[in-house]
């Protein structure tokens, strides 16, 4: 057998109680009248208020079970709880009007009242019938978050005790005490007013977006338990209907890349998601500048922060306490000499401004194109150049060999790639001041050298 839907459980459910709401409305009346209990009464009245209570359970389901659109962006599910509310009004006033006729009869007026086999028999019959729709109800509600089933089985449960309490109303009219009967009804009322309370106070709660108790707790320990969240700055949650939605910002690296930052937010969602689908989350992350920064580290995030390429050969040395920085960084081909000096000279006012530590900043600049370069392979054509740029390398004791040479032509000047090894004993940072050496020395004997690269290799 095919299995239903959330939503046609949810409409199948609520279609039910409205059939079960019919027949003992109908029923209880019929005996009522005949009886002439006004605790028979009461309960057709109170069946009647739970046929009423039924049908707008059922369209409130059927509405909050459309999906957002341009004008409830958070979609329907606020109506599951405007229909607790009206209920909660109807089960108030229903409960004012018991309350009234009973005191009338018991001080005003007196009424005949008949303790006959049918009272008892529709009593036994209703509480058998709301048991059952009050569990169906339950489960479906439990199932698939619907307060407004969960009200439902809410008035099917109170009706199983108001019930009860007219059969024993009933007992003490056959035994020759009538006015037990008014008594009864007024008992009947009162806890229908408190079955009123929690449903109206659970409503006013949903309609207020107040959190489902322990929520928020959980959802916070789930994000915090989530690696590379640094801080949760801010958590707001929101029930509609059956869901609830998550807005939650957190803290996260500032050096971190965008790629890496947007899986840790992919993370958070999983991690809230796996408290209760029904969850809606919605991840806002700030950069944090976190305690264990560098100076690379900061440095680095100014450039960034002021719309320039990445800096390149980026070196920090400490002397007498104080710091000197030299990097380079790249601007747009075709830029005016004048702007681009400007605007190393207040990234160099910046950094000092922020770092007081650094006491000089020494910028190289150097143009770069933003779009692909056509370069012209001129490694076999360039013979000379190419073997002078090998002799000369080679002639540093540091190269054990120089292999994989090309020469690419840009216009009048050349940039260089090469594979260079070295002695496998060194150190990384031996290594990178031995290229460092070797590149500058190549720019200077060798000025139609635009761009140098050398890969080095253990030898």
């Amino acid at each position: 057998m095919k299995s239903l839907s959330a939503s046609q459980e949810k409409r199948a459910i609520a279609l039910s109680s409205v059939g079960a709401a019919i027949f003992l409305t109908g029923f209880k009346l019929l005996i009522g009248i005949q009886t002439n209990s006004l605790g028979i009464l009461s309960e057709a009245a109170h069946s009647a208020l739970d046929l009423i209570a039924a049908l707008m359970t059922f369209f409130a389901v059927i509405v909050a079970d459309k999906p957002p659109d341009e004008e409830h962006n958070y979609g329907h599910g606020k109506m599951e709880n405007i229909s607790a509310l009206g209920e909660t009004i109807l089960l108030i006033i229903t409960c004012g009007w018991i309350i009234w006729e009973a005191v009338e009869r018991l001080f005003i007026r007196s009424t005949h009242v008949e303790a006959t086999f049918w009272g008892f028999f529709i009593m036994g019959t209703a509480i058998i019938i709301d048991i059952s729709r009050s569990r169906a109800l339950s489960r479906v509600a439990k199932k698939h978050h619907s307060q407004a089933l969960e009200a439902d089985a809410l008035h099917f449960s109170s009706d199983v005790w108001s019930s009860l309490t007219v059969i024993g109303g009933l007992i003490f009219v056959s035994l020759g005490y009538p006015t037990v009967d008014a008594i009864a009804a007024i008992i009947v009322a009162l806890i229908v007013l408190f079955v009123s309370y929690r449903l109206g106070r659970r409503t006013v709660d949903a309609l207020m977006d107040r959190v489902p108790a322990g929520l928020s707790e959980k959802v916070e320990a789930a994000i915090k338990a989530v690696h590379g969240v640094e801080k949760l700055i801010s958590l707001r949650v929101r029930p509609s209907g059956a869901r609830v939605f998550i807005d939650v910002t957190v803290g996260i690296r500032r050096t971190i890349p965008f790629e890496q930052a947007h899986k840790i937010m992919e993370h958070i969602e999983r991690a809230v998601h796996s408290i209760d689908t029904a969850i809606d989350v919605i991840v806002h992350a700030d950069p944090l500048r976190s305690d264990d920064e560098t100076i690379v580290d900061r440095i680095q995030m100014i450039v960034a922060n002021k719309g320039l390429r990445a800096a390149g050969n980026l070196e920090v040395h400490y002397t007498n306490g104080k710091y000197l920085v030299n990097f380079t960084i790249e601007y747009q081909k075709g830029k005016a000499f004048v702007e681009a000096h400007t605007i190393a000279s207040e990234l160099e006012e910046e950094i000092r401004a922020e770092i007081p530590a650094i006491e000089k900043v020494t910028i190289h600049m150097e143009e770069y194109s933003p779009s692909e370069i056509v370069l012209s392979d001129v490694t076999k054509i360039e013979q000379k150049l190419r073997d002078d740029i090998r002799r000369t390398i080679l002639e540093n004791k540091n190269f054990l060999a120089c292999t994989d040479l090309t020469l690419l032509q840009e216009g009048t000047r050349y940039r260089v790639n090469l594979v260079c090894t070295v002695g496998k004993s060194k150190t990384v940072e031996d290594v990178h001041e031995v290229l460092t050496e070797m590149e500058a020395h190549l720019y200077k004997k060798f000025k139609q050298l635009r761009r140098i690269t050398i890969h080095a290799e253990p030898g």
